[in-house]
């Protein structure tokens, strides 16, 4: 049997996120689960990404800026050869370009020019508000207003597998990175643009995927308690 009192006291979740779902989603189902009104989340994911999301409860929500502060590592794929305005598989590829004469060491050594401190433009379709509305609101009614450039640090990046139109990665970063600009932006520095079409955050500072559960998971140890 488990206290439920325990999650207003405070508990820090770590919750496998689904693909398709929302960070808030997720959020709004812990919430009906433990019964408590104090939940949030430490670092938005995707919708079309999955992995590590850290729900904080009760009086761990205090917790939230602090885990959001650590260093995120992500595994995923970048598809070579097409972009898309929300660089990711939210809209549909175009601007489709050869990629017969990319080479593996090409792929490699671009990743080089990413490394470090750099300076990133988030996507036009994101949260970032500029003006007091959120980018994508601007975005889908047509408006072109542009982010400005935000310094991040990513530590690593590393492909670890390349099948054409397809590479796989794996990368260290700061808070505040944007995969799918790193997408774009990889694309562009290689010649024939790229999309970010998958994506799975495997780590948040010391906590690990390997850790989390699934919300089936921890939905049946609710009901096991009760």
């Amino acid at each position: 049997m488990i206290d439920m009192n325990i999650y207003e006291e405070g508990q820090v979740l770590l919750i496998n996120k689904p693909l398709r779902w929302t960070s808030f989603d997720a959020v709004k189902k812990i919430r009906n689960l433990v019964r408590t009104k104090k939940v949030g989340h430490a670092g938005t994911l995707d919708p079309l990404a999955t992995g590590l999301l850290i729900i904080c409860t009760g009086k761990f929500t205090k917790k939230i800026n602090e885990y959001m502060a650590q260093e995120k590592e992500y595994s995923g794929t970048f598809t070579v050869g097409a972009t898309t305005p929300t660089y990711d598989l939210e809209s549909e590829p175009g601007d489709f370009k050869s990629t017969e004469n990319i080479k593996e060491e090409d792929i490699r050594l671009a990743t080089k020019y990413f490394i470090g401190e750099i300076m990133q433009i988030p996507p036009a379709h994101s949260a970032i508000k500029v003006g007091g509305k959120r980018l994508y609101e601007s975005a889908r009614e047509g408006k072109d207003v542009k982010p400005e450039a935000r310094k991040i640090t990513i530590k690593e990046f590393e492909i670890i597998h390349i099948e054409l139109p397809t590479v796989h990665f794996k990368v260290v970063c700061t808070t505040g990175t944007y995969i799918r600009s790193l997408a774009y932006d990889f694309g562009k520095a290689l010649g024939c643009g790229a999309y970010l079409s998958g994506l799975c955050r495997t780590r948040i500072g010391a906590f690990t995927l390997n850790e989390a559960m699934t919300i089936k998971e921890f939905e049946q140890k609710i009901k096991n308690s009760l």
